[in-house]
């Protein structure tokens, strides 16, 4: 029989496992959401970082941070989207849709009420049968829907926005209470940590932010440029080019020349046909999409890339694998997947399969001890001696 010791443990670990399973199971459902999460606070860090040296106190400068990058980056990205489906909608049919007709109001009798002294002498049965009603009521079922929809969205947005804001601010603090409760006195979690770190900013900041900004860049551009072209010679699809040049900036070297090379050649195909008109529009085409599409956005972003250790085609698969596998979000949690299976079996495989001694800093010269500037980031924020000495 178990003693009253065995007992207590034997319950204390059955609720441990339990409330893992909880924490996973609402993990799960909202993996997207938090995974979105963790790629905006990577997205949003090397900004927070230079506004943290600045602003005080965390918080503020955490907010701010995200207000800078985020709210702008979302409200672009919107606005592209509806163009893209927009553009989406017109190449795959005529969706324009009669408000009268889809409302149950017969047209004929639309004219009467354009007379406000017409209105007195309108019988309301001609505007408003069963048939007519029972189609205004599922409309309006299906308004409520929307606005469910829209509301469920808001707040999958705020958990994004909220969860990214306390990683900002406290990334720091989790960081050494980790190091403290299960760290190793070798630094292999240090090692690993930092590695995974290095890695994932450079596929979220680096790569997926990238191909963000620029296909929103790309679609606005294209469709400013569609607006001024000569008769006969505009960007086709120009939203969907845009779309396709901000996905192809995540192939190595070539990247969104495969798209706006094509395109441009196109374009300079159909100015030959109309006897070289337009040649103008051919050239500010190709020179946009250089300059304002392919190469600012590369230059500017370049400086915050770095620790590229991950094989590019490994990269390149799981990019193309993870919608296939987990949908919208997967283009975020393979990659993520990717790096920390890479780092295990890079620094923690080597000792579990064949007891050799892991040294982190000879396989990692890049990993180092917490720098004392990182060590400082939240000075102002650090908990009182009582509490410290409670944990």
């Amino acid at each position: 029989m178990l003693d009253d010791v065995d007992r207590g443990r034997t319950g204390w670990a059955l609720l441990g496992v339990a409330l893992a399973a909880a924490f996973v199971f609402v993990l799960y459902s909202f993996v997207g959401t938090f995974v979105f999460a963790v790629f905006i606070y990577y997205a949003t860090r090397p900004i927070y970082r230079r506004l943290r040296r600045r602003v005080r106190p965390a918080s503020l400068a955490a907010a701010s941070a995200l207000v800078l990058l985020v709210l702008p980056a979302l409200a672009l990205a919107a606005y592209a989207s509806l163009v893209v489906v927009s553009q989406v909608t017109r190449l795959t049919g005529d969706s324009r849709t009669d408000l009268a007709a889809t409302l149950g109001v017969d047209p004929a009798a639309l004219p009467a009420v354009r007379s406000p002294a017409a209105l007195l002498d309108v019988d309301p049965q001609q505007f408003l049968s069963p048939e007519q009603l029972v189609g205004l009521a599922r409309q309006v079922g299906d308004a409520v829907g929307v606005l469910a929809d829209l509301g469920v969205f808001l707040v999958h947005a705020f958990v994004m926005v909220a969860v990214a804001f306390y990683l900002l601010r406290d990334d720091t603090r989790i960081a050494r209470w980790t190091a403290a409760r299960f760290g190793d006195s070798r630094g292999v979690l240090r090692a690993y940590a930092r590695a995974v770190d290095r890695d994932l900013s450079s596929v979220f900041f680096g790569n997926i932010l990238n191909a963000v900004l620029t296909g929103t860049i790309g679609v606005i551009v294209y469709t400013v440029l569609d607006l001024v072209a000569p008769a006969g010679l505009g960007v086709p699809a120009p939203a969907l080019v845009g779309a396709l040049a901000g996905v192809a900036s995540l192939i190595p070297i070539v990247g969104m020349k495969l798209v706006y090379v094509p395109v441009a050649l196109y374009l300079a195909g159909l100015s030959a046909i109309a006897g070289f008109t337009g040649v103008w529009f051919v050239a500010a085409f190709a020179a946009a999409s250089l300059v304002v599409v392919d190469t600012i956005p590369d230059l500017v972003l370049r400086p915050y890339v770095s620790g590229r250790n991950l094989h590019v085609g490994a990269v390149m698969v799981a990019y193309t694998l993870g919608p296939l596998l987990f949908g919208w979000y997967g283009i975020f949690l393979l990659p993520m997947i990717l790096v920390f299976v890479v780092h295990f079996v890079k620094v923690v495989l080597p000792e579990l399969s064949e007891g050799e001694p892991i040294q982190p800093y000879a396989v990692d010269p890049g990993v180092s001890p917490l720098p004392e500037a990182d060590a400082a980031t939240d000075t102002d924020e650090q908990p009182a001696p009582a509490e410290t000495a409670e944990n």
